[in-house]
């Protein structure tokens, strides 16, 4: 299956393939309340659907985060890995309890397809901070064991770069002054859906 640049993905899948990931994404939570698996054919979608992409699912009851789950790296059809990940979102967040029968029909279900990953180079703290666009990047936190990462809509709560980058070093383990010259970063974009 050839990939697509997924420089912005999202913005040229066609309003049907926009449609399809959300209405899937919605099956493949109900599937999981049935007790199932739902299984796609890549085959069967377009052929935006069908092309590697990465992507998170991110469920909201109202204002109020009810699941994140995603990928960071392009390793299977598109819609494939929203399918998979609507469904981790649903019920394998390790945050929250799996979402029951009571919630299905108020959940706000989001789609962020992302572009690939470009490592950041960078010497110091205030270099990376000077990098960073608000409201743009999501940002990849890597230190040996430790890894993070907070999508481009996390700027809405976090709007300060500052702010941004220590509580991504707290997500992902670190303490939010920590510094160390073998301190990884990468950036993406993500396409948001609906």
């Amino acid at each position: 299956m050839a990939h697509i640049s997924s420089t912005d993905h999202a913005s040229i899948l066609s309003t049907r393939d926009r449609e399809t990931l959300l209405a899937h994404a919605r099956r493949s939570i109900a599937s999981g309340l049935e007790g199932e698996r739902l299984a796609v054919r890549p085959d069967e979608f377009s052929a935006m659907l069908a092309a590697p992409a990465a992507s998170f699912v991110t469920l909201r009851i109202g204002a109020e985060l009810r699941g994140c789950i995603g990928t960071l790296e392009a390793e299977r059809a598109l819609i494939v890995d929203v399918v998979s990940n609507a469904y981790s979102s649903a019920f394998r967040d390790p945050r929250f309890a799996p979402v029951t029968r009571g919630e299905f029909d108020e959940l706000d279900i989001h789609i962020s397809v992302l572009s690939a990953p470009e490592p950041m180079s960078f010497g110091s703290e205030v270099e990376l901070l000077a990098q960073l666009r608000p409201g743009i990047d999501g940002l990849v936190l890597e230190e040996g064991a430790y890894r993070g990462t907070f999508l481009p809509a996390v700027w809405e709560q976090l709007a300060e770069p500052h702010d941004f980058l220590r509580q991504l070093k707290r997500k992902a383990g670190l303490p939010v002054d920590y510094w160390s010259a073998t301190l990884r970063v990468s950036r993406y974009t993500a396409s948001s859906i609906p």
